[in-house]
């Protein structure tokens, strides 16, 4: 069979479009989950309260910004440049990002859990109080809830979640 024949380009690009969705999945999500999840929680909690959550916080989300936009840029001109001479799989693969985008949509946001939760597990080592720091860690979002009223904190930078 030759490599050039029908079913081999088709399993290719169906190949390429997973490529695609797990590019947008693993890597270009991280991108877009600092500015719509990441930097706004952190404006949110440093604006209750200075002091709530470390300056280094934001530095390290600058350090994610980069790295996932590096890593998306390296991947999308590895595979535009070995399929340069076959534009439908560069299609195939962006298609497959943009499917996996439209499947994501709705989640990336501070007020879906999973989210938020995520926020709590990567940010949480930046928190100065002890028991905040552990409520975050547990993603116990009741506990970080009443010990914020113990600090005489807001707890509005906290969503709302219809458990």
């Amino acid at each position: 069979m030759a490599a050039s024949s029908l079913p081999v380009k088709i399993m290719l690009g169906a190949f390429i479009l997973f490529v695609g969705w797990l590019w947008y999945y693993l890597f270009f999500r991280q991108f877009i989950y600092n500015f719509t999840t990441a930097y706004p929680t952190l404006k949110k909690m440093r604006s209750v309260n200075e002091d709530l959550i470390s300056p280094n916080a934001r530095k390290y989300t600058g350090v994610s910004v980069f790295a996932s936009l590096a890593v998306c840029i390296v991947i999308a001109a590895v595979v535009i440049f070995l399929c340069r001479k076959h534009y439908y799989y560069i299609i195939a693969f962006f298609a497959g990002a943009l499917i996996s985008f439209a499947t994501s949509i709705k989640s990336l946001n501070p007020r879906n859990r999973a989210m938020f939760e995520s926020f709590c597990s990567a940010y949480y080592r930046f928190v100065q109080d002890d028991e905040l720091r552990t409520a975050m860690y547990n993603k116990k979002i009741s506990q970080m809830k009443v010990r914020l009223h113990e600090m005489n904190i807001s707890d509005s930078f906290i969503p709302d979640f219809k458990d």
